[in-house]
């Protein structure tokens, strides 16, 4: 959870903060399992970014079903909501997984904008060939649909949301995120010096 936490901050303040006219969302996983939680999603309202003129939310979905397990669950997979389109796309790198969870997930989010969204699960997305790699696959395929897909067009434009053909080389990103936090911290290390 804290790795998919930190990159998706990675991703807001080394690319999305240069895309100012982007109304694009990475809830965090602390979020997205509170939205999957709470009965009325209208309840925690203040605690969630204003949705309001929001086209795009990528919320990535555990299947940790107990409030009492803190970093519980065993997989994690990417939801990917078009507010614009009404349609949320999910993607799991081993089906049918967090299937259920996401469609939880969409009609919660769908309760708390108001706003009817259908649920896709895309059955092209690419496969983890372990048991581990989920996380990895989450926030590279999330990399993808952002950079790729999302801020390479107008917001109004659209876009194919499908990762057919995509491969994902999970030990190369494993080994790019690990780079990217040593980076930050021998960062840090030099300012506190």
């Amino acid at each position: 959870m804290l790795v998919i936490a930190f990159w998706e901050e990675y991703l807001e303040r080394e690319y999305l903060a240069n895309f100012t006219h982007s109304h694009i969302v990475l809830l965090r996983p602390a979020m997205s399992f509170m939205l999957m939680q709470t009965p009325d999603p209208r309840t925690i309202k203040d605690a969630l970014p204003d949705f309001s003129n929001v086209s795009h939310i990528f919320l990535p979905i555990n299947d940790n079903h107990s409030v009492t397990v803190a970093e519980g669950g065993t997989h994690w997979s990417l939801l990917l909501v078009s507010i614009v389109d009404g349609v949320a796309f999910h993607y799991d790198s081993m089906p049918p997984g967090n299937q259920q969870e996401a469609a939880y997930v969409t009609r919660k989010l769908a309760t708390l904008i108001n706003k009817p969204l259908r649920f896709i699960q895309l059955t092209d997305s690419p496969l983890q060939d372990n048991s581990s790699d989920c996380g990895v696959f989450v926030c590279l395929n999330m990399r993808h649909l952002l950079l790729k897909r999302l801020l390479m067009v107008r917001t109004d434009a659209k876009v194919s949301m499908s990762l057919g053909g995509r491969t994902v080389d999970a030990a190369a990103g494993r080994k790019e995120m690990l780079r990217i936090i040593d980076d930050f911290r021998r960062e840090g290390e030099k300012r506190r010096s």
